[in-house]
């Protein structure tokens, strides 16, 4: 077994139940997310880019299909023989066994996956935001500041703050306080969900947190807040580039229509810091003669007989004559059929739109999403009066 300077533990387990339909079926990592991709590519590329080799994944939530989709990590270049990629979900032992109670629950029930490899340092990070990072930089910084604990922050704005774990530092950037999703937040320096810890410090405070039946077994709301009673050295590691927490319909759009732009805020072209991803085996695209694009991302097997402008086509989506789609997300293997107007929507995977259909409204101020696997009857009106998500 390899040693390793830096084991990656990644949290896939979520729920994600503000992303609604999106989640019904698979866990939040594993909802598509960019044309190609799914949301967990990011972290997964961000680790193999840092030169993390040794990676856990903590399933819990409809685990099938994540499991099934990063298998043993091959479509992101992981070395299984220096640890590559490990599912690690739940599981039984002569102890007993139950499901993960919290996110810091999650790795101390995993400790002897990290033991193996002997690593002075633990990152911990979550399978459920669209970014792109160095995470051998925060390593860096992390030595540089001889820390117990590194932090990845953001500024976000205050009306969000309250999503957040919040935190203030001192002029040096060491944490001073931290406080998960308050109600009336102080400041709008937010976690990103990404830490770096001594891994001996860390294992002793997860088993002592273990012990504690009152806990919640989570890092923000428990591990991180008792590590800052001790007195531990922990640091905030400023991050200045392109961070989204897709954990709503309205911010996964956002995301979406971000990526869309002449200059978008994340160039998933960049040939230095490749998104991997796992290709389906489709045929080229096609736009007809009576269609047209503008400003699309088209993956491979659409069939485009209609008008589709500023909106992302997974693999397989078919557009019927005289259709028109506009700002939306149109997922894997649904067909619009002819005549029908789709705007600012999400429509799930194989979900069939009866022709004559009006999905979504330009100025409903919301964003219209529809779950997999639908068949919506002809001249059907969804989402088309004013309100609001």
């Amino acid at each position: 077994m390899y040693t390793q300077e830096c084991v990656a533990m990644l949290l896939a387990g979520g729920q994600g139940t503000r992303l609604q339909m999106l989640t019904k079926n698979v866990a939040k990592p594993a909802v598509p997310f960019g044309g190609k991709y799914r949301i967990v590519d990011f972290t997964l590329s961000n680790c193999v880019n840092s030169g993390m080799d040794a990676i856990g994944v903590l399933t819990q939530y409809k685990p099938l299909l994540l499991n099934a989709y990063i298998g043993k990590g091959t479509a992101w270049d992981f070395d299984p023989k220096k640890g590559g990629v490990v599912i690690l979900p739940p599981y039984t032992s002569e102890k007993g066994g139950q499901w993960y109670q919290g996110t810091a629950d999650a790795v101390y029930q995993n400790i002897n996956f990290v033991e193996q490899y002997k690593p002075p340092y633990v990152l911990v990070v979550s399978g459920d935001h669209i970014y792109k990072m160095d995470y051998s930089k925060m390593l860096e910084y992390h030595k540089q500041k001889n820390a117990d604990v590194t932090i990845s922050v953001i500024e976000v704005p205050f009306s969000e703050a309250r999503r957040f774990g919040i935190m203030s530092t001192d002029a040096a950037d060491r944490i001073e306080s931290f406080e998960e999703k308050p109600a009336e937040p102080k400041g709008n320096l937010a976690s990103m969900g990404v830490y770096i810890f001594n891994w001996d410090y860390l294992r002793d405070n997860l088993r002592e947190d273990a012990k504690d039946s009152d806990s919640d077994h989570d890092f923000g709301k428990n591990i991180i807040p008792a590590m800052l009673r001790k007195g531990a050295s922990l640091y905030a590691y400023r991050f200045r580039d392109y961070w989204k927490d897709v954990g709503t319909v309205e911010s996964y759009w956002s995301a979406s229509m971000d990526i869309l732009k002449d200059d978008p805020p994340l160039d998933l072209f960049d040939a230095d810091w490749k998104i991997r991803s796992i290709n389906p085996m489709k045929p080229p695209h096609h736009v007809a003669a009576g269609g047209s694009v503008r400003q699309v991302m088209i993956s491979e097997g659409c069939n485009i007989y209609g008008h589709v402008s500023n909106s992302i086509l997974f693999p397989g989506v078919q557009v019927g004559e005289g259709s028109v789609i506009e700002n939306s997300v149109i997922m894997m293997d649904v067909v619009v059929e002819e005549n029908c107007v789709v705007q600012r929507a999400i429509i799930g995977e194989k979900t069939v739109v009866g022709r004559d259909s009006v999905i979504g409204s330009k100025t409903s101020g919301g964003v219209t999403a529809i779950g997999d696997q639908l068949t919506i009857a002809d001249g059907s009106r969804i989402g088309v009066e004013s309100r609001k998500n």
